[in-house]
């Protein structure tokens, strides 16, 4: 029989195997507390890990009690107001109100059970939540892109890499290198034989022999000169170095007229969550606008953008011109990649919508990169719908959906942001 000892060190995540069955057994507490967290976390923030609680009677363990069967008849001593059979009235005010008053010094009570979620955990339940292939969860985890790049040459590589001019080159220094004084020692033995025979020295003079036969022997000796050596093979060398990456600004618009109750903003804060985290890592720097639009658009923060209570008709066109003011005024220069996505249950004037065609058409199409609407209705498409219909048909880059439960918001993600074809 073979015995194997693992005798190797237990890393900071020795207890990993211990948390994934932790994590399995109590999937779906978890996944409340990070719906709950979604709710009031910030779309800049939702890449961070999360504090969860767990109540303690979700936590606690089975155990086996121990009782006595069957009948049993006790006699407590002390009884002297009761006989067996008596009847006696409940006490007046009961027990348990809950009032908020302090307890016994005798009663104890536990805190929830709080641990942290790391970054890859809490992302997990919040594409899982969405229904995410996990492919696609692959893709939004990715890390940064990297390009091939030529940096100099090497002594050694593959024969495909070989750097024609660069090798003859070095072959041609490498010759003129070591041959140099063989062509030397040639032409000062050529010239002093030149000399010697126009002086009428014999052809057997000895001087004469010898210089002959050390220029030969020169000459056998440079021909030996390879041509090319290994040595002087230089191939191409490549390093991958990351993409440059360039700024990207995201503008998110929302309608907050009495029509679009808590659960569609909740929605539409999903949908813009998925966005962000998408261009986050296509660019090292993004900024997030927040323009939100009742009868009339103003510039806020996330916190107002969601949670604010003012409400009111609904006039798109407004959030379009103030969109327009602050592309031409803060990112009107070639730095920045502009990206749009608009959320609305569709209700619109109707003059106004075809107002709201035109500006897209004319004035913010060309300077966005992509432009995004999103329909966030159970009901037919509303007349807004039916006039940003004939956008696309001018723009390309201009795509719209249809939203009609939470579990459509990453379908309809992923069409929206599907890679085109070339």
């Amino acid at each position: 029989m073979t015995y194997l000892i693992d005798r190797r060190l237990q890393g900071k995540n020795k207890s990993a195997i211990n948390r994934e069955r932790f994590l399995r057994r109590y999937k779906s507490q978890i996944k409340d507390a990070v719906g709950r967290a979604i709710k009031g976390r910030s779309i800049t923030d939702i890449e961070n890990g999360e504090k969860v609680s767990i109540p303690v009677k979700d936590v606690n363990e089975p155990n086996f009690g121990h009782a006595h069967g069957g009948v049993w008849e006790t006699i407590n001593p002390g009884n002297k107001e009761y006989q067996k059979g008596d009847q006696f009235s409940r006490p007046k005010g009961g027990g348990g109100a809950g009032r908020g008053k302090a307890g016994n010094s005798d009663q104890q009570s536990e805190d929830d059970f709080i641990f942290e979620l790391s970054r890859e955990e809490f992302m997990n339940y919040f594409f899982e939540d969405l229904e995410l292939p996990n492919m696609v969860k692959t893709q939004l985890t990715a890390t940064t892109e990297f390009k091939n790049q030529r940096a100099g040459y090497n002594m050694s590589g593959t024969p495909s890499n070989i750097h024609v001019l660069r090798s003859l080159r070095g072959a041609l220094g490498r010759r003129i290198a070591v041959g140099g004084s063989s062509r030397k020692a040639v032409l000062e033995a050529e010239n002093e034989l030149v000399a010697l025979l126009e002086e009428g020295a014999p052809l057997d003079h000895p001087r004469v022999v010898e210089l002959k036969r050390l220029i030969h022997h020169l000459h056998t000796k440079l021909l030996a000169i390879p041509f090319i050596d290994p040595f002087d093979l230089r191939y191409s060398n490549r390093i991958k170095v990351p993409k440059p990456m360039t700024q990207a600004v995201m503008f998110c618009i929302m309608d907050v007229s009495g029509s679009m109750d808590e659960s569609r903003k909740d929605t539409a804060k999903r949908f813009f969550i998925l966005l962000y985290l998408f261009l986050k890592r296509a660019y090292d720097k993004i900024e997030v606008v927040f323009i939100r639009h009742h009868t009339a658009a103003s510039e806020v923060d996330e916190e107002e953008f969601f949670h604010s209570r003012e409400s009111g008709g609904t006039v798109v066109s407004s959030a379009l011109h103030l969109l327009t003011k602050v592309i031409g005024e803060r990112y009107g220069s070639g730095e920045w990649n502009s990206y749009v996505a608009q959320a609305s249950d569709g209700d619109n004037w109707d003059n106004d919508s075809v107002l709201c065609k035109q500006l897209l058409i004319n004035t913010i199409m060309p300077a966005v990169q992509y432009y995004t609407y999103v329909e966030i209705t159970d009901g037919p498409p509303q007349n807004l719908w039916e006039q940003y219909a004939e956008v696309s048909d001018h723009h390309p880059n201009f795509a719209m959906q249809k939203i009609v439960t939470p579990a459509d918001i990453y379908p309809v993600f992923r069409e929206l942001f599907k890679k085109q074809a070339k």
